[in-house]
């Protein structure tokens, strides 16, 4: 969209933060970067120029507005809407792949060279890999200055940095304060008390957002030990790279409120990341809504209740498990059978709130499952037993980074996986925005009710008009029945 000067000048005159994360404004009189929905007066025309990414803005010598902290903005939607390789490496470098893995560990993970990953990021974004790995960790690094009591020291090495100097340099050249300005400005203004050992922070959206299908579903389905709904938040733990951690993610106004507790502050990044992609917090919902309002028979199901998202996941292995035991079952029994599982094979964790557990096994933990002592049909034994093996060995791979057409072939061609399982993991574990369910029968009673077509390949053909937001289409279809999750738990 930064191309387009016309439509970027028109979004930053009328503040528009439908705009965030889509394109950056530098100002090249101040040399300042904003974002478009900035409260500044804005700048006249001719000082304006416009950037994809906030690492090309930092490229091109600019430091971040201090009033709008363009840092903070939500990510482009974009790269949620794309399953092609710069895509791809967005969603990974936002997971933090090049800090630990570097440029070449990025491009083994897509198959592709790292000059041939360097020149379409170039292309596409005005920075690298490193660059937008970069811009990236300073973010990280200002939101542990603010947020937390950790020496500078740790900060520095928890955002990613390979020493104290470059993380220096970098929030000066950035934010134009030093680490230490920046914890000074910070504390002038009266924070909520600090809980020993969690950070606290906010996770912002494009409105709107509707929290009845998102929270809904995660607590309808949440597997006890690992998830639970307590107080009004969501909470479940996670594998991350370095250890382990718990997060609470509350909804409200304007936000989404994060309460982590990590082992390891490095894994702070990936933390961050995986909690927006489970609530799909970087979508475009108007553009989704506007797309299914032009549907007469979906209108009304938007107008109800605008800007639902998708439900994801903290880990495509762990919802592809639990998309086999949930096959043919309630709700209530998939709850049971995974439950089984955490209990018998996750790795206990210590909850100071004591809800939570264990987490969730991975793959590697259930390679040695004995098929006997699982309480499922001989046939979902093996479609269980099958996909672990295929999982822990890496033979079948399921994570942002994934080519989508690609999965679900690989998947379809295990035994017992049919077009829901195979869908349902696209939608949830890939992220794909078109992925759909005809067979489901949550969308078949709405057929029924909308007076849609029933069979599922004329149902499918039907939904032709809904592409490419078919995920989005489900959401709002699954509100015609009444099932706990299109609901907030009381």
């Amino acid at each position: 969209m930064h191309t387009d000067t016309e439509a970027c000048v028109r979004a930053v005159q009328s503040k528009d933060a439908r705009f965030d994360g889509w394109f950056f404004t530098a100002v090249l009189t101040t040399r300042i970067y904003c974002r478009p929905s900035c409260p500044v007066v804005p700048p006249k025309v001719r000082n304006m120029t416009f950037y994809p990414s906030a690492a090309a803005c930092q490229q091109a010598g600019f430091r971040a507005c201090k009033r709008c902290r363009p840092d903070t903005s939500p990510g482009s939607p974009e790269w949620n809407a794309r399953a092609d390789s710069v895509a791809r490496a967005m969603r990974l470098i936002r997971d933090g792949v090049v800090d630990r893995e570097g440029v070449t560990g990025l491009a083994a993970r897509l198959g592709y060279s790292a000059r041939q990953i360097e020149r379409q990021l170039l292309a596409e974004l005005g920075a690298g890999p490193l660059a937008l790995a970069r811009a990236q960790r300073a973010q990280t690094a200002r939101l542990l200055i603010e947020t937390t009591d950790l020496p500078l020291a740790e900060v520095a090495f928890a955002a990613g940095f390979s020493s104290i100097r470059t993380f220096n340099e970098t929030v000066r050249e950035v934010f134009a304060l030093a680490p230490g300005e920046l914890r000074t400005r910070a504390a002038r203004t009266p924070l909520a008390p600090a809980t020993p050992g969690v950070i606290a922070l906010r996770l912002p959206y494009r409105a709107p957002l509707n929290p009845s299908n998102l929270f809904g579903h995660l607590a309808a389905t949440a597997v006890p030990g690992t998830e639970e709904w307590r107080d009004g938040a969501y909470r479940r733990t996670l594998t991350l790279p370095y250890g382990h951690g718990i997060v609470a993610l509350t909804p409200q106004p304007g936000h989404i409120a994060c309460r982590l507790s990590l082992t390891d502050p490095r894994d702070l990044t990936q933390a961050i990341s995986r909690c927006r992609w489970l609530l799909d917090l970087d979508a475009d919902p108007v553009a989704v809504d506007d797309r299914l309002r032009t549907d007469p028979l979906l209108a009304p199901l938007v107008e109800s209740g605008p800007g639902r998202r998708v439900p994801r996941t903290v880990d495509g292995a762990e919802f592809a498990v639990r998309a086999v035991l949930g096959q043919q079952v309630s709700t209530a029994a998939a709850r049971t059978h995974a439950a089984r599982l955490v209990t018998a094979h996750g790795v206990p964790v210590d909850d100071p709130e004591g809800g939570l557990t264990h987490l969730f096994p991975t793959p590697e933990a259930l390679a040695g499952l004995d098929p006997e002592t699982l309480a499922l049909p001989r046939t979902r034994r093996t479609t269980l037993t099958t996909l672990v093996a295929a999982l822990a060995d890496g033979t079948l791979r399921l994570g942002t980074d994934t080519d989508w057409e690609r999965a679900r072939t690989e998947l379809s061609a295990l035994p017992g996986f049919g077009p829901w399982t195979v869908e349902a993991i696209a939608m949830r574990a890939l992220g794909d925005p078109d992925a759909f369910l005809p067979t489901d029968l949550g969308i078949r009673r709405a057929a029924e009710r909308l007076s849609l077509p029933a069979t599922p390949a004329s149902l499918t053909a039907r939904a032709a008009d809904w592409r490419p937001w078919r995920a989005y289409a489900v959401q709002y279809l699954w509100t015609v029945d009444n099932h706990p999750i299109n609901h907030l738990p009381a």
